[in-house]
């Protein structure tokens, strides 16, 4: 029952080995977007979405 112990272990320190755990925390650090940027970006395009919609009617 002892190896089922160092199996766990030694198949941590594999993914670790292998650069897995360090890929996606590079990745999570990468992508930052400000709520501020979301906030904006809806408004701006639910703005669109009404404008063609008038559009669109007015052209019937």
């Amino acid at each position: 029952m002892a190896r089922k112990g160092k199996r766990k272990k030694a198949d941590s320190g594999l993914v670790t080995a292998l650069g897995l755990m360090r890929f996606y925390e590079e990745v999570e650090e990468k992508v930052q977007v400000p709520p501020w940027s979301v906030v904006v970006a809806a408004f701006v395009l639910s703005v669109i979405a009404a404008a063609l919609d008038l559009i669109l009617r007015a052209a019937r």
